[in-house]
């Protein structure tokens, strides 16, 4: 006997989808309901307005996120190296696995500045405990001497320019794809261990 998931889990689920894959501006609360099987009442219950079940989708992602970087971290060594692919590979199995959520990064650079600060407000803490993770290492030697907000930085530019700008990088001949993800992580993870690398 299967166990029917909380409503607000479905409507959560269905609108990441639907956001990620369509936009923001063109998936409707009526399509929403329609799509999970409840009545547009039942999804404003939840989720009062579209803003509001934007950020919850949004901010539901980053809390998965910041759960599968903690698991990764606890599974690898101590080594800074092998601790930054973790972080890495954790970040992109998500979206080999669900190509959806890098259609939400595409949304999060068209929302209003208002919701944009709310949810950089919820992604900072992580952000910063990885660039201090990295300036710790860097000053006990483990790993070379950089910019650990560089590092960060370009990292997250390689991320995003997946989701956002998939057509240009289909000029270098990149595919987006669960084959051209994994291939674009390698290459990320190669990248870094170079920089990295003391």
């Amino acid at each position: 006997m299967s166990v029917k998931r909380p409503t607000r889990d479905r409507i959560l689920d269905v609108a990441t989808d639907q956001f990620g894959t369509r936009g923001v501006d063109a998936v409707s609360l009526d399509h929403i309901a329609t799509s999970v099987g409840v009545a547009k009442q039942t999804l404003l219950y939840w989720f009062p307005s579209k803003d509001e079940l934007v950020h919850a989708v949004l901010s539901n992602a980053i809390a998965e996120l910041a759960v599968a970087i903690e698991a990764a971290l606890r599974a690898a060594s101590d080594d800074p190296l092998e601790r930054v692919a973790a972080v890495v590979k954790a970040v992109f199995r998500p979206a080999v696995r669900r190509p959806a959520l890098l259609g939400l990064v595409r949304e999060v650079n068209r929302l209003d500045p208002a919701m944009s600060r709310r949810l950089r407000g919820e992604l900072q803490p992580l952000v910063d405990r990885g660039i201090a993770y990295l300036a710790e290492q860097m000053d006990a030697g483990r790993l070379r001497r950089a910019n650990p907000r560089l590092i960060a930085a370009l990292t997250y530019a390689t991320i995003t320019g997946v989701a956002t700008e998939p057509e240009a990088l289909a000029v270098v001949g990149w595919s987006a794809d669960a084959a051209g993800l994994r291939q674009l992580r390698s290459e990320l993870l190669s990248f870094l261990t170079a920089a990295l690398r003391p």
